[in-house]
């Protein structure tokens, strides 16, 4: 009987894992769980560009399913999981593995004493949010609130002044991103957003909602009300890990994993993307989640790998993280892990007349960097952090089979 690997989640993870099990010769079934109807989509074009309409629905897909050798199973959420068994389980199904790939991603926080569920309050998570949103922008032109001051409510608020959306941004620090960006960057990133005409409410809480058919009412801590066309909730995300509880595979935000992005304590179970905690052995021995899109198609491709050759005749997986945001027209990207460092310095671009970026140093040493529209400075200096951040020594090349799965190929 020919060998099968489950992959739990069919978002961009899902796919790229996909995608790389049968690159390598891997010639058992494939099976994509996806919980919500779609094939794998840009997600990071729902708070921009088909937010502001620039794009279509079909222009964010990213694969036809026919293209990829797998079955897939949209509409199908994972509800739980045996190991010992090594059988997933369905609503109505028990499906067994030879091998697993867990890619569930994350879900969106969920904002106390909210009306989650309201028409006019959204997140913005999926094809089917911003679909939500765009209707509720569409039938009242009012203003719009954004709750939360991390990457998606920014590039919301951007959005939405894009589209000459009046927009009040609540966010809980006196500056924007000042906790990924540093204070200096998150300074210069809340002036931005304000002379672009978003109204900042830092600091400020919400006591008490009024969700009506046409719009939201919103009464302050301080006694002030606003009644607003809509409310886009972006308080952060959560390992989408509920169906693992009583799986016994360890938890601890998100699926623990060791270098190789094997789970920990398991031979045919890896992990991959934004669910994933693992330690990125080129810059600190501490597990972490990396919730960005580069990440989702390495870490996948690397754990399709990594399945198929066994943990015994795996590399550790140590990317240089990569990840950008674009506000008001200004890209901002970073590379490293900045929050790591104690002290900042301003490194010169390599291409003369362009600004100098940030970076970020521990005990003398390169370890992030963020640059602001600076693309060629910002490749430059990536370079040189993984140059001073080499990968650990891999282990002795093995032979790696190329139709089995590691952990079933040595039985």
């Amino acid at each position: 009987m020919s060998e099968r690997i489950v992959i739990a989640g069919a978002g961009l993870a899902g796919l790229r894992a996909a995608e790389r099990l049968r690159e390598l010769g891997f010639d058992g079934e494939v099976v994509v769980l996806g919980a919500e109807p779609d094939i794998a989509y840009h997600r990071p074009a729902l708070s921009k560009q088909l937010l502001v309409g620039a794009v279509s629905r079909a222009d964010t897909l990213l694969a036809d399913p026919l293209e990829v050798d797998a079955e897939w199973r949209f509409g199908t959420p994972v509800t739980g999981l045996s190991p010992n068994r090594q059988v997933v389980h369905l609503r109505d199904e028990e499906l067994h593995y030879d091998g697993l790939i867990i890619a569930t991603g994350v879900e969106p926080r969920r904002l106390p004493g909210a009306p989650h569920g309201h028409p006019r309050v959204v997140v913005v998570r999926t094809l089917a949010d911003t679909i939500a949103l765009q209707r509720a922008l569409g039938t009242n032109p009012g203003p719009v609130a954004v709750i939360g001051d991390g990457f998606i409510g920014c590039e919301v608020a951007s959005s939405l002044r894009e589209m000459n959306r009046e927009v009040v941004l609540f966010g809980r620090e006196r500056s924007l991103l000042a906790d990924v960006l540093g204070p200096d960057i998150g300074d210069w990133l809340t002036a931005l957003h304000t002379a672009r005409g978003v109204h900042l409410e830092l600091g400020t809480t919400i006591r008490r909602w009024r969700p009506a058919r046409t719009h939201v009412g919103l009464e302050f801590a301080d006694g002030r009300a606003l009644e607003v066309a809509c409310v886009v909730v972006a308080v952060g995300s959560v390992p989408a890990v509920s169906w693992l509880r009583g799986a016994k595979l360890p938890l601890d935000d998100g699926v623990v994993c060791g270098p190789t992005c094997h789970v920990v304590g398991s031979s045919t179970i890896v992990a991959a993307g934004d669910v994933a905690r693992w330690p990125n052995l080129r810059f600190d021995p501490t597990p972490q989640r990396e919730e960005h899109w580069l990440n989702a198609v390495e870490m996948s491709r690397a754990a399709a790998q990594n399945l198929l050759a066994g943990p015994q005749g795996s590399p550790a997986y140590t990317p240089v993280p990569r990840y950008w945001s674009e506000q008001h027209g200004v890209r901002i990207q970073v590379a490293g892990r900045p929050a790591l460092a104690t002290d900042t310095v301003l490194l010169e671009s390599p291409v003369p007349g362009t600004r100098p970026i940030t970076g970020f140093v521990r005990q003398g040493r390169l370890v992030g960097l963020i640059g602001l529209d600076s693309p060629a400075a910002v490749l430059h200096w990536t370079a040189e952090l993984a140059r001073q951040h080499p990968a650990p020594a891999e282990p002795p090349p093995e032979v790696r089979p190329r139709h089995r799965t590691g952990a079933v190929a040595g039985h």
